[in-house]
């Protein structure tokens, strides 16, 4: 099966011999960054139910050159290294680049108790086709998603099959089954990640609690300890799904492969450790505008390369790039 011609194992991912371990190879890009001369313009687009987001882009919006958008993961942002090196190595290679912040993840919360999740494209569909308006642009428009905003772009590419906005796709690591990423998350030393992002999730809903007021009562938010639990009780709530199962079911990409006909690589480990492999879709779930790269080693959105330790290379933004570059007029 993974021989088929739609997933590819001999992509060209090479794991650092000191980082194969899919814990290091998580971890290193947090804690070792590459320190970036990065200059970004922040944007503030009000959405059509009054409430905002803020989006950051590396150069004049009016420049004339293909357009890369940028989808961060769960509690991300512009500042996250993946999304910094790919924004510099876009800038570099003559795109521009603008991250789009998920509400409340720029600084700033949003006015109203909704948030963001796994399977919300309202603010991304809007976002697309107001830029493309308000700055009449008539470039390339390319997009990434990671992790949590890799399985918003699945989506929408599957309700958008038709569009023809967005040249090609690439959407890495992503959570293609919410209830398997759940259940992984609160297992071994990936509860050490599960606990970092209910803090910041839990911290963030306060934060805007203090300042609009909330449904929730702040110690049932405190009193939270996994994924399963506070998407059942603020997720699932404050979205309008019934329950956390009635969420994950409705939100998992994993259901929407079969049906995008926008080119679209997926870049994937079958050791990411907020997963299962059993969450790998199987050849015939994917469309045939689908090329799914995957990989023994890489982590969550690490991809790490390099000889010297603690020095690392960064293999997925050149991977992202080259594969857009192969759909530029």
């Amino acid at each position: 099966m993974l021989n088929h011609k739609k997933i590819n194992t001999t992509n060209n991912f090479r794991p650092a011999w000191w980082a194969k371990n899919k814990h290091i190879q998580t971890l290193i890009p947090v804690f070792f960054p590459k320190k970036l001369n990065l200059s970004l313009y922040r944007e503030n687009i009000t959405l059509p139910d009054g409430d905002f987001i803020q989006v950051d882009w590396t150069i004049n919006k009016l420049e004339t050159k293909p357009l890369l958008i940028l989808l961060h993961g769960l509690e991300g942002s512009s500042s996250s290294p993946y999304i910094q090196r790919l924004m510099k190595k876009a800038h570099e290679n003559n795109f521009r680049a603008v991250c789009m912040h998920f509400r409340g993840c720029s600084g700033l919360p949003n006015k109203y108790e909704r948030a963001y999740h796994a399977g919300d494209t309202e603010d991304l569909n809007y976002f697309i086709h107001h830029i493309k308006k308000k700055w009449n642009i008539t470039e390339d428009i390319f997009i990434a998603g990671f992790s949590l905003g890799g399985s918003v772009l699945l989506k929408w590419l599957n309700e958008n099959n038709e569009n023809k906005i967005i040249k090609s796709a690439v959407a890495t690591s992503v959570p293609f089954e919410l209830a398997t990423t759940a259940d992984t998350m609160n297992k071994g030393f990936s509860r050490i990640y599960q606990w970092w992002l209910l803090k910041s999730l839990k911290d963030s809903f306060i934060k805007k609690s203090n300042s609009i007021g909330v449904s929730i009562d702040k110690k049932a938010i405190k009193d939270l300890k996994n994924f399963w639990e506070f998407d059942d009780k603020i997720t699932a709530k404050i979205h309008g799904f019934k329950n956390v199962n009635d969420y994950y079911a409705k939100s998992s990409p994993r259901q929407f492969l079969s049906k995008i006909k926008t080119p679209t690589l997926i870049i994937h480990s079958r050791d990411d450790p907020f997963m299962t492999p059993s969450c790998i879709p199987n050849v015939n779930e994917i469309s045939n505008s689908i090329t799914f790269e995957l990989t023994d080693k890489g982590g969550h959105v690490g991809f790490v390369s390099g000889s010297i330790p603690f020095f690392p290379n960064y293999w997925l933004e050149d991977r992202i790039l080259n594969y857009f570059n192969e759909y530029l007029n």
